[in-house]
Protein backbone atom coordinates (compact mmCIF):
# COMPACT_ATOMS: atom_id res chain seq x y z
CA UNK A 1 0.00 0.00 0.00
CA UNK A 2 1.30 3.45 -0.92
CA UNK A 3 0.13 6.41 1.16
CA UNK A 4 0.59 9.76 -0.53
CA UNK A 5 1.48 13.07 1.09
CA UNK A 6 -2.13 14.21 0.69
CA UNK A 7 -3.33 11.12 2.58
CA UNK A 8 -0.72 11.66 5.30
CA UNK A 9 -1.86 15.28 5.66
CA UNK A 10 -5.47 14.17 6.04
CA UNK A 11 -4.81 11.98 9.10
CA UNK A 12 -1.62 13.16 10.85
CA UNK A 13 -2.31 15.85 13.47
CA UNK A 14 -0.15 17.66 16.00
CA UNK A 15 -2.72 16.83 18.68
CA UNK A 16 -1.71 13.18 18.39
CA UNK A 17 1.85 13.57 17.13
CA UNK A 18 3.25 15.82 19.88
CA UNK A 19 2.43 13.48 22.81
CA UNK A 20 3.50 10.46 20.75
CA UNK A 21 6.88 12.07 20.01
CA UNK A 22 7.26 12.93 23.69
CA UNK A 23 6.84 9.27 24.64
CA UNK A 24 9.11 8.15 21.80
CA UNK A 25 11.95 10.35 23.07
CA UNK A 26 11.49 8.97 26.57
CA UNK A 27 11.63 5.41 25.19
CA UNK A 28 14.72 6.22 23.15
CA UNK A 29 16.64 7.64 26.09
CA UNK A 30 15.59 4.64 28.22
CA UNK A 31 17.14 2.23 25.71
CA UNK A 32 13.87 0.76 24.46
CA UNK A 33 14.56 1.63 20.82
CA UNK A 34 16.94 -0.10 18.41
CA UNK A 35 18.19 2.71 16.18
CA UNK A 36 21.59 2.45 14.46
CA UNK A 37 23.43 5.51 13.25
CA UNK A 38 22.03 7.20 10.18
CA UNK A 39 23.95 6.27 7.04
CA UNK A 40 24.67 9.35 4.93
CA UNK A 41 26.08 9.43 1.42
CA UNK A 42 27.00 12.56 -0.48
CA UNK A 43 25.13 12.75 -3.76
CA UNK A 44 28.09 14.26 -5.63
CA UNK A 45 25.75 16.20 -7.90
CA UNK A 46 27.75 19.42 -7.50
CA UNK A 47 30.98 20.69 -6.05
CA UNK A 48 29.49 23.59 -4.11
CA UNK A 49 26.53 24.33 -1.84
CA UNK A 50 24.23 22.49 -4.26
CA UNK A 51 25.77 19.14 -3.31
CA UNK A 52 23.04 17.06 -1.66
CA UNK A 53 23.02 14.02 0.54
CA UNK A 54 21.11 10.77 0.68
CA UNK A 55 20.47 9.10 4.04
CA UNK A 56 19.06 5.76 5.21
CA UNK A 57 17.46 5.63 8.67
CA UNK A 58 16.31 2.23 10.06
CA UNK A 59 14.66 1.67 13.44
CA UNK A 60 12.87 -0.98 15.50
CA UNK A 61 10.45 0.34 18.15
CA UNK A 62 7.40 -1.15 19.82
CA UNK A 63 5.36 -3.27 17.43
CA UNK A 64 6.87 -1.73 14.31
CA UNK A 65 9.99 -1.46 12.21
CA UNK A 66 10.68 1.22 9.65
CA UNK A 67 13.28 2.58 7.31
CA UNK A 68 13.26 6.10 5.94
CA UNK A 69 15.24 7.13 2.92
CA UNK A 70 15.65 10.89 2.80
CA UNK A 71 17.45 13.39 0.61
CA UNK A 72 18.56 16.92 1.45
CA UNK A 73 19.46 19.27 -1.38
CA UNK A 74 20.05 22.72 0.17
CA UNK A 75 19.84 24.56 -3.16
CA UNK A 76 16.49 23.06 -4.14
CA UNK A 77 14.65 26.13 -2.89
CA UNK A 78 16.34 28.04 -5.71
CA UNK A 79 14.59 25.65 -8.10
CA UNK A 80 11.21 25.86 -6.41
CA UNK A 81 11.61 22.33 -4.99
CA UNK A 82 11.54 21.02 -1.42
CA UNK A 83 14.99 20.76 0.15
CA UNK A 84 13.98 17.54 1.94
CA UNK A 85 12.21 14.61 0.29
CA UNK A 86 11.65 11.19 1.81
CA UNK A 87 9.93 7.80 1.73
CA UNK A 88 9.06 5.73 4.83
CA UNK A 89 8.51 1.97 4.72
CA UNK A 90 6.60 0.62 7.72
CA UNK A 91 6.79 -3.08 8.68
CA UNK A 92 5.33 -5.34 11.33
CA UNK A 93 7.86 -6.27 13.99
CA UNK A 94 6.03 -9.51 14.76
CA UNK A 95 6.10 -10.94 11.23
CA UNK A 96 8.33 -8.68 9.15
CA UNK A 97 5.36 -8.03 6.87
CA UNK A 98 5.58 -4.76 4.93
CA UNK A 99 2.53 -2.75 5.94
CA UNK A 100 2.82 0.43 3.91
CA UNK A 101 5.14 2.71 1.99
CA UNK A 102 4.31 6.34 2.53
CA UNK A 103 5.57 9.71 1.43
CA UNK A 104 7.92 10.94 4.13
CA UNK A 105 8.32 14.60 3.28
CA UNK A 106 5.40 15.79 5.39
CA UNK A 107 6.24 13.26 8.09
CA UNK A 108 9.74 14.73 8.31
CA UNK A 109 8.33 18.26 8.40
CA UNK A 110 5.79 17.57 11.12
CA UNK A 111 7.86 15.33 13.38
CA UNK A 112 10.69 17.91 13.37
CA UNK A 113 8.31 20.63 14.53
CA UNK A 114 6.73 18.25 17.04
CA UNK A 115 10.14 17.60 18.62
CA UNK A 116 10.61 21.34 19.07
CA UNK A 117 7.15 21.62 20.61
CA UNK A 118 8.03 18.85 23.05
CA UNK A 119 11.34 20.56 23.86
CA UNK A 120 9.65 23.91 24.40
CA UNK A 121 7.01 22.41 26.70
CA UNK A 122 9.72 20.73 28.78
CA UNK A 123 12.24 23.57 28.92
CA UNK A 124 10.33 26.86 28.90
CA UNK A 125 8.51 26.47 32.25
CA UNK A 126 11.79 25.63 33.97
CA UNK A 127 13.72 28.39 32.21
CA UNK A 128 11.49 31.46 32.09
CA UNK A 129 9.99 33.23 35.10
CA UNK A 130 6.90 34.04 33.03
CA UNK A 131 5.74 32.59 29.73
CA UNK A 132 7.61 34.25 26.83
CA UNK A 133 5.64 36.12 24.20
CA UNK A 134 7.98 36.84 21.28
CA UNK A 135 9.10 34.26 18.72
CA UNK A 136 11.85 34.98 16.20
CA UNK A 137 12.31 32.72 13.20
CA UNK A 138 15.40 32.53 11.01
CA UNK A 139 14.17 30.92 7.80
CA UNK A 140 10.95 31.10 5.83
CA UNK A 141 10.52 27.57 4.49
CA UNK A 142 8.33 24.66 5.49
CA UNK A 143 9.88 24.36 8.94
CA UNK A 144 9.06 27.97 9.79
CA UNK A 145 5.40 27.36 8.97
CA UNK A 146 5.33 23.94 10.66
CA UNK A 147 6.90 25.25 13.88
CA UNK A 148 4.35 28.03 14.21
CA UNK A 149 1.56 25.45 13.87
CA UNK A 150 3.14 22.96 16.29
CA UNK A 151 4.25 25.46 18.93
CA UNK A 152 0.80 27.01 19.16
CA UNK A 153 -0.35 23.72 20.70
CA UNK A 154 2.04 24.11 23.65
CA UNK A 155 2.67 27.87 23.70
CA UNK A 156 -0.65 29.74 23.65
CA UNK A 157 1.03 32.92 24.90
CA UNK A 158 2.73 33.64 21.55
CA UNK A 159 1.74 37.18 20.70
CA UNK A 160 4.52 38.36 18.40
CA UNK A 161 6.16 36.41 15.58
CA UNK A 162 9.12 37.91 13.71
CA UNK A 163 10.36 36.21 10.54
CA UNK A 164 13.72 36.78 8.86
CA UNK A 165 14.87 35.22 5.61
CA UNK A 166 17.88 35.77 3.40
CA UNK A 167 15.21 36.41 0.75
CA UNK A 168 13.16 39.26 2.29
CA UNK A 169 10.22 38.68 -0.06
CA UNK A 170 9.84 35.14 1.29
CA UNK A 171 9.77 36.42 4.86
CA UNK A 172 7.12 38.99 4.00
CA UNK A 173 5.01 36.46 2.13
CA UNK A 174 5.02 34.02 5.06
CA UNK A 175 4.47 36.78 7.61
CA UNK A 176 1.47 38.10 5.71
CA UNK A 177 0.04 34.59 5.47
CA UNK A 178 0.42 33.80 9.17
CA UNK A 179 -0.24 37.11 10.86
CA UNK A 180 3.41 37.64 11.73
CA UNK A 181 5.80 40.36 10.60
CA UNK A 182 8.91 40.31 8.46
CA UNK A 183 11.93 41.42 10.45
CA UNK A 184 15.63 42.11 10.24
CA UNK A 185 17.89 39.36 11.48
CA UNK A 186 18.76 41.52 14.49
CA UNK A 187 15.08 41.92 15.38
CA UNK A 188 14.23 38.26 14.91
CA UNK A 189 17.26 37.10 16.90
CA UNK A 190 16.40 39.34 19.86
CA UNK A 191 13.09 37.54 20.56
CA UNK A 192 12.52 35.48 23.71
CA UNK A 193 12.45 32.23 21.73
CA UNK A 194 14.38 31.89 18.46
CA UNK A 195 14.02 29.16 15.84
CA UNK A 196 16.90 28.46 13.45
CA UNK A 197 15.47 26.58 10.48
CA UNK A 198 17.72 27.58 7.63
CA UNK A 199 19.61 25.92 4.81
CA UNK A 200 22.72 27.82 5.88
CA UNK A 201 26.08 26.07 5.83
CA UNK A 202 27.88 28.82 7.77
CA UNK A 203 26.58 30.59 10.92
CA UNK A 204 23.71 33.04 10.54
CA UNK A 205 22.70 33.18 14.22
CA UNK A 206 25.10 35.47 16.07
CA UNK A 207 25.29 35.03 19.82
CA UNK A 208 25.86 38.73 20.36
CA UNK A 209 22.32 39.41 19.17
CA UNK A 210 20.58 36.95 21.49
CA UNK A 211 18.97 37.86 24.78
CA UNK A 212 20.98 36.67 27.80
CA UNK A 213 18.33 34.05 28.60
CA UNK A 214 16.99 33.27 25.12
CA UNK A 215 15.70 29.81 24.27
CA UNK A 216 16.91 28.68 20.84
CA UNK A 217 15.25 25.82 18.96
CA UNK A 218 17.88 24.76 16.41
CA UNK A 219 16.73 22.39 13.66
CA UNK A 220 18.76 23.38 10.58
CA UNK A 221 22.36 22.54 9.64
CA UNK A 222 22.16 18.75 9.96
CA UNK A 223 25.64 17.55 9.07
CA UNK A 224 29.01 17.41 10.76
CA UNK A 225 30.61 19.97 8.45
CA UNK A 226 27.91 22.67 8.31
CA UNK A 227 26.40 25.02 10.86
CA UNK A 228 23.97 27.90 11.36
CA UNK A 229 24.96 29.07 14.89
CA UNK A 230 28.20 30.84 15.77
CA UNK A 231 30.72 29.96 18.48
CA UNK A 232 29.58 32.69 20.85
CA UNK A 233 26.02 31.39 20.94
CA UNK A 234 27.06 27.75 21.22
CA UNK A 235 29.67 28.26 23.92
CA UNK A 236 27.53 30.57 26.06
CA UNK A 237 24.50 28.26 26.12
CA UNK A 238 23.20 25.28 28.05
CA UNK A 239 22.71 22.71 25.28
CA UNK A 240 19.95 20.11 25.28
CA UNK A 241 19.92 17.47 22.55
CA UNK A 242 17.07 15.27 21.34
CA UNK A 243 19.81 12.61 21.55
CA UNK A 244 23.22 13.47 22.92
CA UNK A 245 24.84 10.68 20.93
CA UNK A 246 23.20 11.69 17.63
CA UNK A 247 23.87 15.39 18.04
CA UNK A 248 27.50 14.85 19.03
CA UNK A 249 27.93 12.71 15.92
CA UNK A 250 25.99 14.74 13.35
CA UNK A 251 25.77 18.40 14.38
CA UNK A 252 28.37 20.75 12.94
CA UNK A 253 27.12 23.42 15.33
CA UNK A 254 28.36 21.26 18.20
CA UNK A 255 31.39 19.64 16.59
CA UNK A 256 32.89 22.73 14.96
CA UNK A 257 32.35 25.01 17.97
CA UNK A 258 33.70 22.54 20.52
CA UNK A 259 30.56 23.00 22.62
CA UNK A 260 29.46 20.40 25.16
CA UNK A 261 25.99 18.88 25.18
CA UNK A 262 24.68 19.27 28.72
CA UNK A 263 21.51 17.18 28.73
CA UNK A 264 19.42 14.67 26.83
CA UNK A 265 15.83 15.74 26.16
CA UNK A 266 14.36 12.27 26.70
CA UNK A 267 15.91 12.05 30.15
CA UNK A 268 14.46 15.45 31.10
CA UNK A 269 11.04 14.35 29.84
CA UNK A 270 11.19 11.21 31.98
CA UNK A 271 12.53 13.08 35.01
CA UNK A 272 12.43 16.89 35.07
CA UNK A 273 15.12 16.81 37.76
CA UNK A 274 17.54 14.90 35.51
CA UNK A 275 19.20 18.22 34.61
CA UNK A 276 19.16 21.59 36.31
CA UNK A 277 17.71 23.90 33.65
CA UNK A 278 19.30 27.35 34.10
CA UNK A 279 17.23 30.52 34.27
CA UNK A 280 20.15 32.90 33.79
CA UNK A 281 21.77 31.40 30.68
CA UNK A 282 20.73 30.84 27.13
CA UNK A 283 19.44 27.40 26.23
CA UNK A 284 19.88 25.77 22.84
CA UNK A 285 17.71 22.76 22.04
CA UNK A 286 19.45 21.04 19.15
CA UNK A 287 17.67 18.53 16.91
CA UNK A 288 19.13 16.56 14.01
CA UNK A 289 16.18 14.22 13.43
CA UNK A 290 15.91 10.54 14.31
CA UNK A 291 14.29 7.45 12.84
CA UNK A 292 12.30 6.85 16.04
CA UNK A 293 10.44 10.08 15.27
CA UNK A 294 9.67 8.89 11.74
CA UNK A 295 8.33 5.50 12.80
CA UNK A 296 6.23 7.20 15.47
CA UNK A 297 4.57 9.42 12.88
CA UNK A 298 4.24 6.58 10.36
CA UNK A 299 2.57 4.40 13.00
CA UNK A 300 -0.03 7.10 13.62
CA UNK A 301 -0.71 7.39 9.89
CA UNK A 302 -1.04 3.62 9.50
CA UNK A 303 -3.30 3.23 12.52
CA UNK A 304 -5.54 6.06 11.33
CA UNK A 305 -5.83 4.43 7.91
CA UNK A 306 -6.66 1.07 9.49
CA UNK A 307 -9.28 2.64 11.72
CA UNK A 308 -10.90 4.32 8.72
CA UNK A 309 -10.87 1.07 6.75
CA UNK A 310 -12.51 -0.79 9.65
CA UNK A 311 -15.29 1.79 9.91
CA UNK A 312 -15.98 1.53 6.20
CA UNK A 313 -16.20 -2.27 6.44
CA UNK A 314 -18.58 -2.00 9.35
Amino acid sequence: MYISEEEVRAVLTYEELIPAIRQALIDFSAGRVNQPARMILRAGNAGDHRNGWFAVMPVVAGDYMAVKTVTWYPANDELGLHTHMAIVELLSRATGEPLAVMDGRLITEMRTAAVSAVAYAALAPAHFDVAPESFGILGSGVQARAHIAALRHVWPEISEIRIWSRVPLNAKRLADELGARAASIEDATSADVVLTATSAQVPVLQGGLLKPNALVLAVGATGASIREIDDEAMLSSFIVAESKKCVERESGDVLLSGATVDADLGEILANPNAAKIPRDRRIISKSVGMAIEDVTAARLVWQARQSTASRHKG
